[in-house]
């Protein structure tokens, strides 16, 4: 009886969603800053001690080695590449003053800014670029990001502060690549010294030094007083603490436990913005989120099967249930704003055409699946969304949510396709680089992209999706790439390894005194120039 009541009030809960959407047309929100976040009076705070409380907890510290943005956002308090992106994901010079390229698009050239030293001293310099792009391209490396620089044949030293990046093909992205964090500079010395433990002791040229870091708990970083660039870190420090539940977070923030939450759950925003000195900003992302289908798995391995999951699922209403409208429906594998984006047509919730699919594919009468997620508040609702929704054409979907480490264990570390146990899995991606490369190539670039080699967790393998997928990385050619990823969406669109849900806003809080602190369109948090306001 419970379970019935239940399922009727989150039917409602959909209805009354959906009839929000139609009211506002169905698109992302808007929350940035309003009057009463402006208006509001600066609360006081105690010290130049921060605490941020995020949905999750991290995976490492090693950027080579990481697969998700919110240790991203950590190790850049930290470390620090050749160049990075600016708040439009438009690339800026970092640890090189400047850089150029041949018109081939074959030969990278950073000038390097002088004077600067790594965290235990070691000097940044042209051998320490080349110790970094060494490792992360060493055949024998099993880093999880070495697919990023598979371009780099070699890393030449022309002389103490300027270095030659020599690629085997032309690559027109590689200055975006070399934006993405996963080009963070690490001291060779604690390369050499820790090894693969690097990933518990960073050290680099940021802004912040590591402290300490109990998983699950909290990792804490601290002031480096002997920061290269003088306008950044003006808290003493920086102390990281993992909280998966919604309301814990925003009660953290409410008490002042918490200088800065991030996401908010968009749920909470209308209630806590403008109030007890907290500021809720949200903007549109290039993070995309999609249920992949395992499609070396029967029933997945059916394209009729994964279509009628995409016919059976109300994108408007889950965008409504799980995000407060704070999204827009997901047209595409990559969003709006990454560069060579290309709408697609179709999709639209259609619960006969899935009954249709699922008939003609011979599962009339549906069958029993298991969908894996992270054990996040937001990933849960999403999860009991999409079971409730799959029910409507008999897929009966058991929900396995677990805490980040086991669940990377379970995903990543399978050595075979034959051994991944994965059926459904609710994830998301930012393509950090801002380029459709990275939005595409490590989630579904066929038998290269498997794990434990990359993220393709619907072990996706199209050799005709696979052969436009290296057309593109051997132009530099804009016009050129444009028209090959145009094909490459329409193809996986069409295929449908994913049920394709939604392009999510980045949304955070903080108290009012807090500036400087923002989220790129990556999801990534950027706190380099965080500071205090009294």
């Amino acid at each position: 009886m419970r379970k019935a009541i239940l399922f009727k009030l989150f039917a409602i809960l959909i209805i009354v969603s959906l009839a929000l959407i139609g009211c506002s047309g169905g698109g992302s929100k808007t929350s940035n800053e309003s009057n009463d976040n402006k208006q509001q009076k600066i609360v006081k705070k105690d010290g130049k001690d921060i605490t941020i409380a995020v949905a999750a907890d991290f995976t490492t510290m090693d950027p080579y080695d990481t697969n998700d943005t919110l240790s991203y956002s950590v190790q850049k308090t930290m470390l620090q590449g050749l160049v990075g992106f600016d708040k439009d994901m438009k690339v800026v010079p970092v640890l090189a003053e400047e850089y150029s390229s041949n018109d081939e698009a074959t030969e990278f050239t950073f000038k390097l800014r002088k004077g600067i030293t790594f965290h235990d001293g070691t000097p940044f310099n042209a051998e320490a670029v080349k110790a970094n792009l060494e490792r992360a391209t060493d055949p024998n490396s099993t880093l999880i990001r070495s697919s990023l620089f598979s371009v780099i044949k070699e890393t030449v030293v022309v002389d103490e502060y300027t270095v030659k990046v020599i690629l085997s093909e032309p690559f027109g992205a590689m200055i975006n690549t070399f934006a993405h964090p996963a080009a963070m500079m690490i001291s060779p010395k604690a390369i050499a010294e820790y090894g693969d433990d690097v990933a518990q002791h960073p050290v680099g040229t940021g802004p912040y030094i590591f402290k300490d870091w109990q998983p699950g708990d909290h990792l804490t970083v601290i002031k480096n007083s002997d920061y290269w660039n003088a306008t950044g870190n003006e808290v003493d420090s920086i102390t990281f603490k993992p909280t998966p539940e919604n309301g814990t977070r925003i009660a953290m923030l409410q008490a002042g436990d918490a200088d800065l939450i991030y996401p908010v759950p968009t749920e909470s925003i209308d209630s806590i913005k403008g109030k007890e000195g907290i500021i809720v900003e949200n903007d549109p992302s290039i993070v995309v989120y999609y249920l992949s289908m395992n499609t070396i798995k029967k029933p997945f391995d059916d394209v009729r099967v994964r279509q009628a999951i995409n016919y059976a699922i109300n994108k408007d209403a889950f965008i409504g249930v799980v995000y407060n409208g704070f999204a827009s429906p997901l047209k595409s594998v990559i969003a709006p704003n990454t560069q060579f984006y290309s709408e697609q047509k179709g999709y639209d919730f259609d619960l006969e055409k899935a009954k249709k699919l699922m008939a003609e594919a011979g599962y009339a009468d549906g069958f029993t699946t298991t969908l894996w997620g992270s054990n996040s508040s937001s990933t849960m609702k999403a999860m009991e969304f999409l079971q409730q929704q799959l029910a409507q054409i008999n897929i009966k979907v058991k929900i396995e949510s677990m805490e980040s480490g086991t669940l990377a264990d379970k995903i990543w570390n399978v050595q075979t396709p034959e051994e991944a146990e994965i059926e459904l899995y609710y994830g998301g991606w930012s393509p950090s680089t801002g380029d459709a490369d990275w939005g595409i190539r490590p989630l579904l670039g066929g038998a290269n992209s498997f794990p434990p080699s990359s993220y393709n967790t619907a072990y996706y393998n199209n050799e005709e999706v696979n052969q436009l997928i290296g057309d593109a990385l051997k132009t530099a050619d804009s016009s050129e790439r444009e028209k090959i990823y145009a094909k490459i969406q329409e193809k996986i669109w069409k295929d449908a390894p994913w049920a394709f849900l939604a392009v999510t806003d980045t949304t955070y809080g903080h108290k009012n005194y807090l500036k400087g602190a923002y989220v790129l369109p990556d999801g990534s948090l950027n706190i380099d120039q965080m500071k205090i306001v009294q």
